[in-house]
């Protein structure tokens, strides 16, 4: 897999710092689904059937989650789709009113990193700036994306290209930049894109 993303087009978007709303941490974790699985003694939870897990601001959905957790309490969730439709995941960003969004056919998350990656059909919404690919690797801390498309050309897969829309930040807010900020693309080969972290 690493091969193959560093091979493809990618696109790397840093927006200002904004993490995950940090009271989620301190939230109890809501499992629903319609068949649950745990195991205690390998720390393993399988949850099935139109899975909903909420933990304060963060909902996730899915048809089938396995959520394990490693010897220091960090646990790793694997969130699958129904065929045909998209695992999906919503938090509200810390500090802010907006929140960040994504889906696939299939989420990873880590708790120790807060790192996601979204496999085939993926896009993360985060304000109004958005990434689309057939992966998409998201740091929860620093706002962070990578992309890549699909390596294949079959027309009813995943294009063959990453999306991204940036908006332009206010002027007037304190989050704004003195002009020279820009927004310029800056090419990374014959198949990428940078955009220079703000």
């Amino acid at each position: 897999m690493i091969l193959r993303i560093a091979t493809l087009a990618l696109a790397i978007v840093a927006s200002q710092p904004a993490i995950a709303e940090k009271a989620d941490r301190d939230k109890p974790m809501l499992l629903e689904a319609a068949r649950m699985s745990i195991d205690d003694a390998k720390k393993v939870q399988i949850l099935e059937g139109d899975v909903v897990i909420t933990k304060g601001t963060l909902i996730l959905r899915a048809e089938r989650i396995i959520i394990s957790e490693d010897q220091y309490g960090f646990q790793k969730g694997i969130a699958f789709a129904a065929p045909g439709a998209k695992a999906t995941f919503r938090q509200k960003r810390e500090g802010r009113d907006d929140y960040v969004e994504g889906e696939a056919e299939r989420i990873e998350y880590n708790s120790n990193s807060e790192i996601a990656e979204l496999f085939h059909r993926a896009r993360i919404r985060s304000g109004d700036d958005e990434v689309r690919g057939d992966y998409v690797w998201y740091d929860a801390v620093s706002e962070k994306f990578l992309a890549s498309a699909s390596e294949t050309r079959d027309p009813r897969s995943a294009p063959a290209r990453v999306r991204a829309v940036i908006q332009p930040r206010n002027k007037g807010s304190e989050a704004a930049r003195p002009e020279t900020r820009g927004e310029r693309l800056e090419l990374r080969g014959a198949s990428g894109i940078e955009l220079p972290a703000q």
